[in-house]
C-alpha cells in the first residue's frame, strides 16, 4: 500500500497519513508505535506534553527502520517558551527520542496571554531550523490572529499548522488562510473523536448517517471515510489509537476515492463548535506543566 506525501513549504516531504500519540499511556505507547511502523506508518506525531516521547523513540529505535525512513514530528509546551527555553526544548525532545534530529517542530500551542514569549520560541525554532536541527518548523492551534501576529516578524514561515478539525468542525477560514500562506494544514482530531472537552451536537461524528452511507457504499469504515476526506482535500491526518484492528484499518484509506458529491456531503456536516480546549484560553496559570528532563 502506497502512501501519499506532501511537499511542505521548505520542499520537505512528509506522509500524508501521520500515527499520533496523544493520551496514549507510555506503558502502552511503545507497542502502539511498533504495530504502526509495522503496518505502514511512516510519520509518528508526538508531543513533549503528551510524556511519551521516549517510548516513542524506542519503538523506532527497535523497528530497525533506517531512521531517514521515519518522519518524527514533536510539540514544544507553552512552558517551555521562550528563546532560550524553546532551544533546550529541543534537546529535551530530541534527547527522549534517541535522535539528532527532528523532522517537524512545532509550538503546542498560542500563548495570547505572553504573546511576545510565543513569537521567542518561534524565533528559537527559526535558529535550529538554521542550524540544521530541524528540518521543518510550525504551529499547532493557531488562529488566524497569531498567525497574523506571527507572519508579521517570522523568517520563516510555518511549514504546517496542526489543528482540530473533523467533519463536525471545519474551520474554513483558518484553512484558508494557512493555504494563502503556504502552510499546510494537519488535522488532529481528524475523525472527531475528542468528547473530553466537551460533546458536540449530534454525538460522535462516527456515527453520522452521512458518513455511514458513504461508508457502506465503498465497503469502508467510517474512520476511513473521514480520513480519506482529509487526504483527498490535501490535508495530513493524524489518527490515534492504541487498538492494533484500529491501527491497520485506519491505516486502510489509499485504495479507494471519494466522489466530488460524497466529498460535498461531508463538507456540508460542518457544525461549528469546537470539542477540543479553546486557543483564546490557553494561558501559563492554567496550562502549565513541567517537562522533565528525561
Amino acid at each position: 500500500m502506497t502512501v501519499t506525501n506532501l511537499t511542505l513549504n521548505n520542499g520537505i516531504t512528509m506522509p500524508s497519513l501521520g500515527f499520533g500519540v496523544f493520551q496514549s499511556p507510555p506503558e502502552e505507547t511503545t507497542a502502539a508505535v511498533a504495530e504502526a511502523l509495522r503496518v505502514g506508518y511512516r510519520h509518528i506525531d508526538t508531543a513533549a506534553a503528551y510524556g511519551n516521547e521516549r517510548e516513542v523513540g524506542q519503538a523506532i529505535a527497535a523497528s530497525g527502520l533506517p531512521r531517514d525512513e521515519v518522519f518524527v514530528e514533536t510539540k514544544v509546551w507553552i512552558s517551555d517558551y521562550g528563546y532560550d527555553k524553546t532551544l533546550h526544548a529541543f534537546e529535551k525532545s530530541a534527547a527522549k527520542l534517541g535522535i539528532e534530529q527532528i523532522d517537524l517542530l512545532i509550538l503546542h500551542q498560542a500563548l495570547p496571554s505572553e504573546f511576545a514569549q510565543t513569537l521567542d520560541a518561534y524565533r528559537a525554532l527559526e535558529r535550529l531550523a538554521a542550524d540544521g536541527k530541524v528540518r521543518a518548523i510550525g504551529v499547532s492551534n493557531f488562529m488566524p490572529e497569531h498567525l497574523t501576529q506571527l507572519l508579521d516578524v517570522a523568517t520563516i514561515a510555518p511549514a504546517v499548522n496542526q489543528i482540530e478539525m473533523h467533519p463536525y468542525f471545519q474551520q474554513r477560514q483558518l484553512v484558508a488562510m494557512n493555504a494563502e500562506h503556504g502552510i499546510l494544514t494537519q488535522a488532529w482530531s481528524p475523525i472527531g473523536g475528542i468528547t473530553f472537552y466537551r460533546e458536540g451536537p449530534g454525538g460522535s461524528v462516527l456515527d453520522d448517517p452521512t458518513i455511514a452511507a458513504i461508508a457502506e457504499a465503498h465497503g469502508k469504515s467510517a474512520a476511513q471515510v473521514m480520513l480519506r476526506w482529509h487526504l483527498q482535500q490535501g490535508r495530513s491526518a493524524i489518527p490515534k489509537s492504541v487498538k492494533p484492528h484500529r491501527i491497520a484499518e485506519n491505516f486502510d484509506v489509499f485504495d479507494f476515492e471519494l466522489t466530488d458529491a460524497e466529498l460535498a456531503q461531508i463538507d456540508s456536516l460542518d457544525t461549528g463548535i469546537r470539542r477540543g480546549p479553546e486557543p483564546e484560553q490557553i494561558t501559563l496559570e492554567t496550562f502549565w506543566r513541567d517537562i522533565p528532563e528525561a
